[in-house]
């Protein structure tokens, strides 16, 4: 399960950063797919990790460990349970809908591929915040 949900969480990442990183070299089209393609593969990640999960399946871990300092440890971890897997469902599939939604309505702003870029980054920072075991990480999808 934690494969699957580092799945969930990184590819409306990737999509932002190709959108926001090579915008100009995609273009706008390239954009939108992009971003459009990492958020439905996020959601079917979050469909496969609600099935789990209804089948009786949760995880609490680690998933990487950025810092040590005494017994102070900093990690990014996840939570994964019945809450957490329908929010990951609802985060995911409204943004799908906001994503090919604003094909349509942003399609004379000439900051179309930087807007792509944020919304799908925000997507990845409200799955940070839906799926955090901790406070920091927690902090760090809500800003």
């Amino acid at each position: 399960m934690k494969s699957l949900c580092l799945l969930v969480v990184l590819a409306p990442l990737a999509g932002a950063l190709l959108a926001g990183l090579l915008g100009r070299v995609v273009g706008r089209r390239g954009a939108h797919v992009a971003t459009i393609l990492g958020v439905l593969v996020s959601l079917i990640g979050a469909v496969l990790v609600f099935q789990q999960v209804a089948a009786g399946q949760t995880f609490n871990g680690a998933v990487y460990t950025w810092m040590v300092s005494g017994d102070l440890r900093l990690e990014v971890g996840f939570l994964i349970d019945a809450l957490t897997a329908t929010m990951m469902l609802v985060v995911t599939s409204v943004s799908l809908m906001v994503h090919i939604y604003t094909i349509g309505y942003m399609r004379d702003d000439p900051g179309y591929q930087r807007f792509f870029s944020y919304i799908s980054l925000f997507t990845f920072a409200m799955l940070m915040l839906d799926m955090s075991n901790n406070f920091l990480q927690l902090f760090f999808g809500w800003g």
